[in-house]
Formats: structure tokens, sequence, C-alpha cells
């Protein structure tokens, strides 16, 4: 297994470099006050969220291929270990943290299986309309989880539609201070977005927000802080698990890194897609297997690539592992000297800027663009976003890839076929299939449009055979341009067989056009061409075509 270290870094300048530092600076200002939420999520000590920042991100900064994934605690994989540890040990206890650890181990070891295996293939299966509707549902969800804190609401469900369900049952309860605060953030950042888009608004929010905390008692006002963390840097262990636990907890595991695939694939797609990049998914997989091993060895838990804070870093500026490299900095510092001013930080600051980046993750245009040219594929959008939003992100991406699958194979199964017409100036055009279409008088060119296999050879013989009883003059000779035939599997060989002695039986001969080496293969291997004869089976449809009539002059293209 070949190491390309720091390709998420390289090649970086002058340049870039000034750029990404400013950005991981920023980066770092927004995210660690969210690692903590994600720590208490997880049920583990505040601190440990900040680790997650720190080894983790240096680790896939040098073992992934990612330009912009951003890889620490995230609220989908934080979830599903805690369901399972709290059963195990009290929440926070150092048996608890233990177990914490474990599963990022066993995560590690799991992830490490798959880049060996190289499943990073399963990236393949997102394309960019799902794409689109899984960040406009991630930003939809994140915007709604959000509402709680900027509204001063406590939540008690992870759920999106429970969430709006809470805020409509307790608007009554809104903390009109606290709104006023979040209300004043969202939109000083989204003018200075606009008018002055290089400006650091979102750091000087956080730094305000914890200055104006401190001199004014927030947390007296009923104002929701942050509160004490712990300082200090990590201590790097192996955690204490007992074989039995471990077994235990190779489920959880692996329900991590279900979602840790799925997730950290689509995000790292998405943002690759915006800037016309390319991303080694295989590599990412090692990256991702390296993160979680330091966060076993450093006493944190599970990280995964958050399309949150990867949009994060994006709206900073962040163009390279670069800005996470420095990110992991600002957190030793923070660590090291500045974790006790984080206790002032107001929730609702944090929650509005979360909030802004929400609504970068929803691309109407995009969703507008897709609906104009492709309604099928709008639908798909709609229905990943709708997944995402109503039944989370770890089970909505996962729909999201089996709609995808379903999709192709649907065109597979039931693809477009043409026959040849002459239209007013005796040119040859390829026009939808149906009984009664001739090319001329006892001639049909009948093109299938994809490969044969089981599930689309009925379609294939039943077509041919109508078009055949339903010609108004009697058939004599049928060529089937094979441009789009590339495989043809056991079925669909056995069917095409009897196809071709069906039609033998009734005097039509049967020639094939535009086979490739790959078709003539597999009708040699399943017995096609000695039924319809070697010397009826062409590379090129011209030359099927005067098989058949010399003398015709074909107007038509290959």
């Amino acid at each position: 297994m070949a190491f390309d270290l720091f390709s998420g870094v390289r090649p970086l300048n002058r340049a870039g470099a000034l750029r990404d530092a400013k950005a991981g600076v920023l980066l770092a200002s927004m995210n660690i006050p969210q690692l903590l939420g994600y720590a208490r999520i997880a049920g583990m000590p505040a601190v440990t969220g900040i680790y997650t920042g720190f080894l983790p991100l240096i680790a896939f900064a040098l073992f992934g291929a990612s330009r912009h994934l951003v890889v620490a605690a995230d609220s989908a994989t934080a979830t599903i270990f805690a369901s399972k540890l709290s059963s195990m040990a009290a929440p926070s206890s150092a048996e608890y943290v233990a177990l914490a650890g474990m599963t990022a181990l066993l995560t590690a070891v799991m992830l490490l299986i798959a880049r060996i295996f190289k499943l990073g293939f399963l990236a393949d299966f997102l394309s960019r309309t799902v794409l689109v509707g899984f960040l406009t549902g991630v930003g939809v969800q994140v915007g709604v989880a959000m509402l709680g804190d900027m509204l001063g609401i406590p939540y008690t469900s992870r759920r999106t539609v429970l969430q709006i369900k809470q805020i409509v049952l307790q608007f009554s309860a809104i903390h009109w201070q606290t709104l006023a605060i979040a209300a004043f953030v969202v939109v000083a950042i989204l003018i200075f977005k606009r008018l002055r888009p290089g400006w650091p608004v979102p750091l000087l929010a956080v730094v305000g927000g914890i200055a104006a905390s401190a001199m004014f008692d927030f947390a007296g006002h009923g104002i929701a802080v942050t509160g004490p963390v712990q300082g200090g840097l990590p201590h790097i262990a192996f955690p204490a698990v007992g074989w039995f636990q471990m077994i235990d907890m190779l489920q959880v595991a692996a329900s991590c890194v279900v979602i840790i695939v799925a997730q950290s694939a689509a995000t790292s797609r998405a943002f690759a897609e915006r800037y016309g990049e390319r991303v080694d998914e295989d590599q990412n997989l090692l990256g991702l297997a390296a993160a979680n091993a330091a966060a076993a060895l450093s006493g944190a838990f599970v990280v995964n690539g958050s399309p949150t804070q990867t949009a994060m870093g994006d709206q900073a500026g962040a163009r390279s592992q670069f800005a996470q490299l420095v990110f992991a900095g600002v957190v030793v510092v923070v660590l090291l000297f500045l974790s006790r001013w984080l206790q002032y930080l107001p929730r609702c600051v944090l929650a509005a800027i979360v909030f802004t980046i929400a609504v970068g993750l929803v691309h109407i245009g995009q969703l507008i663009d897709i609906r104009r040219e492709s309604r099928g594929e709008f639908r798909l959008a709609v229905i990943t976003a709708i997944s995402v939003v109503v039944i989370g992100v770890e089970n909505g991406i996962l729909i999201a890839i089996g709609l995808s699958l379903l999709r192709h194979v649907r065109h597979s199964y039931r693809p477009h076929t043409m026959v040849l017409e002459p239209n007013a100036e005796g040119r040859w055009m390829p026009v939808p299939a149906h009984a009664g279409l001739v090319t001329a008088p006892g001639l049909i060119v009948y093109r299938f449009g994809s490969d044969l296999f089981y599930a689309n050879d009925h379609l294939f013989v039943d077509e041919v055979r109508a078009m055949i009883d339903g010609a108004p003059t009697p058939v004599h000779s049928l060529v089937i341009d094979a441009g789009a035939i590339t495989d043809v599997d056991y079925s669909a060989g056995r069917s095409v067989n009897e196809l071709c002695e069906w039609l033998r039986t009734r005097g039509i001969k049967v020639i094939f056009g535009r086979v490739n080496q790959y078709l003539r293969a597999d009708m040699n291997r399943h017995g096609i061409t000695p039924v319809v004869g070697a010397e009826n089976v062409y590379t090129t449809l011209h030359e099927a075509l005067a098989a058949v009539h010399p003398e015709l002059d074909v107007h038509t293209d290959e």
C-alpha cells in the first residue's frame, strides 16, 4: 500500500499558504465551540470534543487526499455510538471514555480493511444530482437544529421534524435577548459576506460574544453559555477495554464505518466537484482510518468527515488541508492558554454562525437548473434532500445511493430502442421503435440502447417479434445495430439464440452491425455467432447494410 503523504496540501505556494492560514484561524474560531457541542451529544467530557480537532485533523491531512474535507467530531457518529455506550457505562466516566476510544480504534481498523479492499469506489455511485440534494438536506437539517439555541428553546430530539414541532409548541417560551443577539450576528455576517467577503466577521462575533458575556454576565441573565472547559493537551494511551466489551462494540463500530464512508465520500465529492477537482476516495479511507486511530489514542472518540464543518472551512476560504493543520495549531493554543475563556461563549452566537453556513449549503439555483434539464433527476435531488431532513444524514445518504442505482437499473431495464426510417429527403433517421415500422420494404434496421442482460432480454425479443409480425410487407432481413451493446450475459445469450432460430425458420436473415470486440467475444462464447453465421457479423453499420443490398445508396451516419 503506497503512501502519498500530504496530497491534500500539495501543491501550496506562499499566497495559498497565507490564505489557508487565515482560513484555518477562522475555521477554528467557529468550530472549536461546536466541537464542545458534539462532545455533549457523545456523552463525553467537553474537552474531548476539542481533542478531535487536534491529532485526528493532522492524521487526515497527512494520509488523506481531499483538499477540503474537515475530519473531526460529528453529530451522526456521536449519536450512534453514544446510544450503545450509555447502556454499558455512565456518560463521561473513565470507563465510558475508554469504551469510546476502543470504538474509535475498531472503526479505524475497519476503515483500513475497507482501504485494503479499495471500497472507495462506492463514492462513484454519488451523482452530482444526489450531492446537490444531499447538501440541501444537510443545510435545512443544520439550520433547523440551530434554531433551538438561537431562540433559547431546548431540544430533546435529533430529528428535524420533531425539532420543528417542539419550536412551535414552545414558541411562547422564546428568550428574546438570546434571539436578539443571534439575529444581530446572522444579519451582520450576511451583510458583510456580500459587501466585505474578506472580513473575518465570524471570528469577531466569537471574540465579541465572549467579551460581552464575561462583562455583562450573560449566564446570569438567562442567556445560555458553553460552560467550564478543561485545559491541557491530551494524554496518549491505549484504551483499556476487556475482550468481551470489545466484541460488544464491533456492531456499533461497523455502523459508524458505514456512515463515515457514505457521508465523507458525499462531502468530499461535493466540494471537489465545486472546484473541478478529483478525489482519491481510497486514500481518503486511509486518512479516515488514521484520524480515528489518532482519536482513540488521544482520549477522544469517533471522527467523521463533516459536511457542516467542511462548509465552514470553504466559507472561511480554505482550499487545502493546510487550513486544517493551522486549525489544529489553534486548538493547541486554546488547550494550553485559552480554554477557560470558552466558558463565556454564548451558544446563540455559535448557533447563528452555523446557521449562516447552513443557508449557504442550500443551492436553489442548482435545483432549478436540474429541474429545467431533467425532471427525473430533480425528483431524485428532492427525495435525497427530504430523506436527509426527515430521517437523518446517516440514512438519507444511503437511500440516495440506492435511488441512484435504481434509476440507472431502470434505464438499463427499459432502454431507448430505435428503428432507422427514411425521412422526406430520403435520409434514414432513427425514430422510436414500434410495431409496423420498417426501414425499407422487407428490411428493418433496429437499435437496442443498452447491454443485454437477464432483466431486459425479454424486451429485446418481444419488440423484435412485434415489429416482424406488424410489418406491412414480409420482412426478409433484420439488421441489428449493436453500437450500444458491449455485454451479453448467459440469460440474454439464450434468448438471442432462440430469437435468431425463430427468425431463421421464417426465412429472415439476421445481420449484426457495429459489433465491438467485447460483444463479439460474448457472441462467440454464447453460441450466437454460429447461429447467425460469422459472415453476418460486421464492425460497421455500412458493411452490414451493404450485405443486405449492395446497390443501396444509404444516407445514414455511423
